[in-house]
């Protein structure tokens, strides 16, 4: 495709129709030159349902309907990048068969707080992992013919007042922490497009950001992608088309007076501002274009709803669930049992139309409940009481605007105290008592509580790290009650736990897609073996978390009425924090049980050449049943300020019983490196660097040290 010939036969009008919205979820479109719209969509775990092109009212038929992949969170957990991979080609399939260009999607913004609303959008307190698997997803996305959009870039990390909020922090932690993932997913990945976010960086938005959009994204990295505003994400007609993204998407159906639309025509017409800024985004854009094969007969059809998709669905569910404790060996549960009580709103709860635009209108959704009569049939008796009463269930069902409503009764002031002690407390009571007395008449008792999508959700954060509905007090009483007791959560980002020494059988898993009611049966009745693991630090106290340590979230206003949050804590984020501190934790990062066990020995460390140190181990699985275990490698840098870990290495291992096997985890320069900001590039110093391998950030099985003499800048 020649691009300039193009470039030359388009109108002005035409050329500015091309980098603005015409629909809600579509850029114009050149019918002259046969040039077609880009159809985008949400989103992370599946494609949105469909909506009218200037208004946000669904298109109400039965055409819509997909498949609710698991979120970002569940396929972090699963730490295996091939699954990201499958993944990423059942979105970009679905995507093709909804007709879609471009899918909004993957988010790989850095679990800075746990308090993030959009957390379980997101995959990771740690951007080595993120990295490694948003690269596979991107890649299976494009596979199918659909552009993948990266967000959001850059610094993310918090929905209080996420429209305007201005974030500051030094180039070493941008370039260290926040920054590597979009770097890996971008450039190694290819993610032909990635979006702006809605936030300030260093007082500019980031839509229109010289400093991210053009030094770094452009001039440093040489991305050669379209740049896509978040909707609603451009203020500035001169700013952004000097300086930012090359497509303005928003959520009002003006669509002729968005910034990059008649404003800029004026400007352009007036020489104000030159008409080269559109052709070297209409050039990207024909790119793209021609990248998704759009209008190619060759190009892919997609499909939605296929039997393999909900087969990758359910894999990347069952080795998403994270087995936290089984201190008496518990789990997992007979399926000979005949009487089994569950407990709790999630596990009847479905999940896939909430949590803003993540919302998928999925073909089905199997919760805990039905998922426990799938797998063990008509002779189980298995009976349902409440347990805890949900007191906001119009915001857990999406029935109030998420962009607009607190999320609960303010206990705090007079008429809310007296608001609960009318109407909740006493539900509350009669629910708990119910649940009390009906436990000894049963078998096995499981709670399944945890979050919803009142909490996990755009637009806003968590107040805090407390279980709501009073679930605490519930799970005490019933580790008091019950013999037998299985707790599951179900939540896209850390709890606090005061029960936690009372509970010795704990399973945790995000959002699983129209899959995880039956993956988590699966695994509580041994028909699967939990091989997930934590991708987030899970704190003992929000007081513990660094942004509270160090008074970093959610930031001040001043007199103007604009909040700043400056990201004092630097690179001690999740377990660097924790770890380097020495802070004792809930459950560590990378930390995960299994219904087998495995030992890691032999192990050695090699320096192959100048740039590479590799090192080695077994691992055997010591038990009589098949598992797959996660070996991580972190790296110490011997650096003031840095963490005292870094992940820098992971292989996910599958074992028979009694099987070994070798496993080789390398390292290259760039795992060894820092950012220098006088240099403004990565080097390696000089000096003995440590090792660790193990099955956690905490569970170390071999610790060592390689010395590097060659320092210098990284290529």
């Amino acid at each position: 495709m020649n691009h300039k010939n193009i470039i030359s036969k388009l109108t002005l009008e035409e050329k500015i129709a091309m980098i603005h919205a015409a629909g809600l979820f579509r850029s114009g479109a050149v019918k002259r030159l046969n040039i077609p719209s880009l159809v985008m969509s949400d989103g992370p775990s599946g494609v949105r349902q469909e909506f009218e092109n200037d208004s946000w009212t669904p298109i109400d038929d039965t055409t819509d309907f997909v498949s609710w992949l698991p979120s970002n969170t569940c396929l972090c957990t699963t730490w295996n990048p091939n699954l990201a991979r499958k993944f990423g080609e059942v979105l970009g399939d679905e995507a093709r068969g909804r007709g879609k260009d471009v899918i909004l999607a993957p988010g790989i913004n850095i679990k800075r707080t746990p308090l993030c609303g959009r957390n379980f959008e997101y995959m990771s307190e740690d951007p080595h992992l993120t990295g490694r698997m948003a690269v596979p997803l991107v890649q299976g996305i494009q596979s199918q013919d659909v552009a993948a959009c990266v967000k959001h870039f850059a610094l993310n990390n918090q929905e209080c007042d996420r429209l305007s909020v201005d974030t500051k922090v030094d180039d070493k932690t941008l370039f260290e922490l926040y920054l590597p993932a979009f770097y890996d997913a971008l450039m190694e990945g290819g993610s032909y497009s990635v979006m702006g976010a809605y936030n300030k960086y260093d007082g500019e938005f980031c839509c229109e950001n010289a400093t991210l959009l053009k030094k770094i994204l452009r001039d440093l990295w040489h991305y050669d992608g379209v740049t896509i505003s978040d909707w609603g994400g451009v203020h500035n007609t001169e700013k952004t088309a000097l300086n930012g993204v090359d497509m303005e998407m928003s959520v009002t159906p003006d669509f002729d007076d968005y910034k990059l639309a008649n404003p800029l025509l004026e400007k352009v017409k007036s020489r104000k501002i030159d008409e080269s800024v559109i052709d070297e985004r209409i050039e990207r854009i024909l790119t793209m274009m021609e990248r998704i094969k759009l209008g190619d007969k060759t190009r892919n059809k997609g499909c939605t709803n296929t039997k393999d998709h909900q087969q990758t669905i359910q894999q990347i569910a069952e080795e998403g669930i994270v087995l936290l404790k089984n201190d008496t060996a518990h789990l997992p549960l007979s399926k000979e049992t005949k009487k089994i009580l569950v407990l709790g709103d999630n596990a009847k709860r479905t999940h896939a139309a909430g949590g803003g635009s993540a919302e998928i209108k999925a073909l089905y959704d199997i919760s805990p409940m039905l998922g426990m009569r799938m797998v063990l049939g008509g002779d189980a008796q298995i009976d349902w009481l409440p347990g805890y009463y949900v007191d906001n269930e119009k915001h857990v069902a999406g029935e109030v605007d998420w962009q607009a409503e607190s999320l609960d009764v303010d206990y705090t002031t007079d008429r809310g105290k007296e608001q609960f002690d009318k109407e909740i407390r006493p539900i509350r009571e009669k629910y708990l008592k119910e649940a009390l007395d009906a436990c000894p008449s049963y078998d096995e008792v499981i709670f399944i509580g945890g979050l919803n999508h009142a909490y996990d959700v755009e637009g806003f954060d968590r107040p805090d790290m407390t279980l709501p509905y009073g679930q605490n007090e519930v799970i005490e009483a019933l580790t008091e009650k019950c013999k037998n007791l299985t707790v599951v959560l179900i939540n896209g980002g850390p709890v606090e736990m005061p029960w936690i020494n009372k509970v010795n059988s704990l399973i945790q898993t995000s959002y699983c897609g129209m899959h995880g009611g039956l993956a988590l049966a699966r695994v509580l009745f041994g028909e699967v073996n939990p091989s997930g693991h934590l991708a987030e630090t899970y704190p003992v106290h929000l007081c513990d978390t660094p942004t509270e340590k160090f008074k970093s979230y959610p930031g001040t206003v001043d007199n103007s009425g604009q909040r700043h949050v400056e990201y004092t804590e630097k690179l001690m984020v999740g377990y660097r924090y924790y770890e380097t501190e020495e802070i004792p934790v809930l459950f560590p990062f990378g930390y995960g049980l299994s219904y087998t066990t495995f030992d890691l020995h032999d192990f050695s460390v090699e320096k192959t050449d100048d740039e590479t140190v590799c090192c080695r181990c077994q691992i055997t699985n010591t038990g009589n049943r098949a598992g797959a275990q996660t070996i991580q490698l972190y790296v110490g840098i011997p650096e003031e300020g840095q963490p005292k870990k870094q992940l820098r290495a992971f292989k996910k291992v599958a074992l028979a019983p009694q099987e070994t096997k070798h496993v080789s985890l390398c390292l290259s320069k760039k795992d060894f490196s820092t950012y220098n900001c006088k240099n403004q590039a990565f080097v390696i110093n000089e000096g003995t660097y440590s090792l660790w391998i193990g099955t956690s950030v905490k569970d170390i099985f071999f610790q060592s040290e390689v010395t590097l003499s060659q320092s210098g800048i990284v290529k």
